[in-house]
């Protein structure tokens, strides 16, 4: 099949059209209207608040696991969220790290605490390839004309302000793609491998976008793919402007479970970590500006 790769990711009370095309190649790449009819679908729909580890999948994954619903940690999330709001200003917040139900979750209570958008750009990529099987193949018959439509993704969206993005893990494979996530504050969703490939496993469904694949259903093997994913992409990571990692969230809650920890402890964190780089970005401002 032939594609046309992705160019233009507008609607008409969001975006605006930039008119970008890739040029044509051998095989499908994804057309201005594909991109713009799930960008456009995206942006309308109410955002879905994660309920139970047992009930409603995240976007993404398949039966995956959810954490049961914070009340506390929501409302502490709410009101952080409220503090930090004008110092934002409309700064969007870019998600990087390896895929996860648990980053697509508190992406989504982010965007609701904030009331910003939400968007998933891998989601995005697959919806314009006309599904999850349609990307995979995608992936495989053009790996470059792939990372193109991530990139023009990330370049749309960057464009814009008061979003949440949560970014595929390979968003930060190329420095142009970096500099799109530059526009925004990113953080690194940091979780550990081996609560990585458990959450796979129990999921059942690899992602397209990823590469990882679950032919096996051998935890080591799970374990060993994404470890070589992980060394290819750390660099990318690191260059995030803050980290909130699991671990250290379970620590400071006194969890011994990181299971325990609820996409609103991290959401949370999250905040946390913005009041402070808004707040330094502040003191250097005032340090800057004449007497």
């Amino acid at each position: 099949m032939e594609i046309r790769a992705a160019a233009t990711l507008a609607t008409s009370h969001l975006f605006v059209p930039l008119n970008h095309a890739f040029p044509s190649s051998s095989v499908r790449v994804l057309s201005c209207s594909d991109l713009k009819h799930s960008v456009s679908v995206a942006s309308t729909r109410p955002i879905p608040r994660p309920q139970s580890r047992k009930s409603t999948p995240a976007h993404g994954f398949s039966r995956a696991k959810m954490s049961v619903a914070a009340p506390e940690s929501l409302i502490a999330a709410k009101k952080k969220a409220a503090e930090v709001l004008d110092d934002m200003r409309g700064t969007s917040i870019f998600l990087v790290g390896m895929n996860s139900t648990l980053k697509t979750d508190m992406g989504k209570i982010l965007a609701d605490s904030l009331r910003y958008y939400y968007f998933d750009s891998d989601s995005l990529v697959e919806q314009a390839a006309g599904g999850a099987s349609a990307a995979k193949s995608y992936r495989v018959e053009d790996e470059k004309g792939f990372q193109e439509s991530e990139t023009e993704v990330l370049k749309q969206l960057s464009s814009m302000g008061r979003l949440v993005v949560c970014t595929g893990d390979g968003a930060v494979q190329s420095s142009i793609n970096l500099s799109y996530i530059r526009y925004g504050i990113s953080i690194w969703v940091d979780l550990p491998l081996d609560y990585l490939a458990n959450e796979l496993l129990m999921s059942e469904v690899s992602s397209p976008t990823t590469g990882i694949t679950l032919e096996s259903e051998s935890f080591s093997k799970v374990l060993d793919e994404l470890m070589q994913r992980y060394n290819e992409l750390k660099e990318g990571f690191a260059t995030a402007d803050a980290t909130v990692s699991l671990q250290k969230v379970a620590s400071q809650l006194g969890y011994d479970d990181l299971t325990s920890v609820t996409p609103e402890d991290m959401a949370l964190e999250v905040l946390n970590e913005i009041q402070r780089l808004t707040r330094v970005k502040k003191m250097m401002e005032e340090a800057g500006r004449p007497f």
